[in-house]
This record gives C-alpha cells, structure tokens and sequence, in this order.
C-alpha cells in the first residue's frame, strides 16, 4: 500500500473482511490506496479534507446487524461532504435507494417493471389494514435490511393480527416496514445480476433450501455460523431482463450493485424485488464465473483515478 502522501484512492467500508479480495487486485495493480474503517473515522464539517481523490463506498446496509452504532447514515453525511469539497466519491449515490426498500419499489414501479405486490407502513397498528387485499402468505420486511434480516411470513390477517398487537413485527432502522406478498420462488430459486457502471456484468442462479431470505454470495458470508447452505451458477439473463436491470441502476444511480429477481411460481412473472448498493462478488468466482469480477472493478477504478487527475490538472 502506498503512503498517505501519494494516495490516489481511499476505500471506505465496515465489514472487517469482505474487501479483502479488492484490496489483493489492488495491491496486484499497484494503486495507490488507503483502507479507511467507518469504525475509526471522525469529521469536522468545517474542515476534513478528502483523504483521496477518488473514494470507494463500501457500506453495507446490513451494518447494523453487526453493530447498533452503525455507520449508514453517518457515511451518506460524510460523503456529501467529500463531495461537496471536490472529492470523485464512487456509488455514493447508491446509499439514498439501497437504504430504503420501499423507495427501490418506487423506482421499480415508476420504470414500469414489476415488483411484489407491496404496502408501506410507518406504525405497527398499520399493518392489518396494510394486509388487507394482499394474497396470503406475506412478508413484513424491515425498510432497510441485510443478509436476509428483518424478514417474517405471516400466514392470514390473524397471526400479523397478533404480531401488530404485541409489537413484534421487523421493522427498519429508520421505522419503516413493509408488508409484501409472499412470491414463491420457481425451482427455490433467484437470480442476482451483478452490474459495473450500470451494465450487466454477471449472473448468478442462487438455489437455496426451504424459504431462507440469506442469500449472500461472497465468501465471509458462506462461512458464518448458520449461514443457508446455497449453490451458485453462473447464469444468462433473457435480454429483455438485463435491459430492465440495466435501466433500474441507471435510473438508481448505482454504479456498482446488484439487482435480485425471481420467477413467480403462482404465474410465472419475473419479479424484481431487491436493488443492493454492495456487491459482494461470488466466492471462488474463477470456478463458479470463469474470471475475476475484482479484476473488472479495479480497471474501472484505475480509469476513474487517471480521469479524475487529468481533469484536477486542468483545472
């Protein structure tokens, strides 16, 4: 890693191991980066300077499963404020949709796609009458979500009935909850379609046993403790389905995410039902893809550095 005196991009994360395989490719590259942990940083809003150029977000929405203290909301006021100092802040733009589930449906339903059917509640008195005219089963999802948290399956109006009524129902971290109909998944399966720069980049098929909501691909996911015994393959999108991706993350403003569909067993419609803001690359994507996701990324990386420099230097 290069000293701070030459340090051309900072990568900005919580998860103490998931970016190990990034830092490797770029360590391989030889960029000129700093690692910056949430956990450590600061800031002072008449000074704090970008400590690079370019800055990586690496936040993840499911921080505050690992943390009550968490970072979401602290890194959307320290990036605007990089930014707002001149500072190149990559997929910072992502965080206002990947930290709200219902505003990622909004989109989807704007764009003309098709999303669960869905209802967004703020109150858990709320959730009966949010209910009414869904078909049953339904999910109540917290807003803001990670790794399958925050996800319960309520079989009629009686049994979320009871959970309204004790308060047990998820609810997001910003006091948001929706109420979605349950889609079963055709084959137990969902399609995760990766996207750089708001194009397709990959897909995978993940297979996952009974109705787990932890469908996490990369490798410090797999290995934890209880984590869903899942199967990834790589996949082709049908056109059509990679267009509508590919439209939602530029729409989003995501330029690094994915975007999670499956196939509605009770018709066969394919539902778009999740847009995530981190990409956790496949574990062992050599075997499983045929090439290095990171590879791709860190490409880009370096083309944004050397852009934002030529335009530094123009200035």
């Amino acid at each position: 890693m290069a000293s701070p005196a030459a340090i051309d991009l900072a990568v900005v994360y919580e998860h103490p191991t998931w970016f190990e395989p990034l830092f490797q490719a770029l360590d391989r590259r030889g960029v000129a980066y700093q690692r910056l942990p949430l956990a450590e940083l600061t800031w002072d809003p008449a000074a704090s300077p970008p400590p690079a150029p370019v800055v990586l977000s690496r936040v993840a929405m499911s921080s505050f499963l690992r943390d009550p203290e968490h970072p979401i909301f602290f890194a959307q006021a320290l990036f605007d404020h990089w930014q707002g100092l001149g500072a190149r802040v990559i997929n910072a733009s992502a965080l206002s949709i990947d930290s709200s589930k219902a505003r990622q449906l909004s989109l989807i339903a704007r764009l003309g796609l098709q999303g669960p059917e869905t209802r967004v509640v703020h109150r858990q008195a709320n959730l009966v009458r949010a209910a009414e005219g869904l078909r049953f089963p339904v999910l109540v999802k917290a807003d803001i979500g990670g790794s399958g948290s925050g996800i319960v399956r309520y079989d009629d109006l009686e049994a979320i009935g009871a959970a309204a009524r004790m308060g047990s129902a998820p609810v997001g971290v910003n006091g948001v909850s929706l109420v979605q109909e349950y889609a079963p998944r055709r084959d137990g399966e969902i399609i995760r379609v990766e996207t750089l720069q708001g194009r397709f980049l990959y897909a995978l098929k993940v297979e996952s046993p009974g109705e787990t909501f932890d469908l996490c691909p990369a490798d410090a996911c797999l290995a934890r403790p209880g984590a869903a015994a899942l199967t990834m393959t790589r996949f082709e999108p049908p056109a059509d389905i990679v267009d509508q991706v590919e439209r939602l993350v530029q729409a989003a403003e995501v330029e690094i995410g994915s975007v999670e569909y499956l196939i509605d067993d009770r018709d066969g419609s394919a539902r778009i039902y999740d847009i995530n803001g981190l990409s956790n690359f496949v574990a062992d994507p050599l075997s499983v893809l045929g090439f290095d996701p990171h590879e791709a990324l860190v490409d880009w990386l370096v083309e944004e550095i050397d852009r934002t420099k030529s335009q530094g230097a123009a200035a």
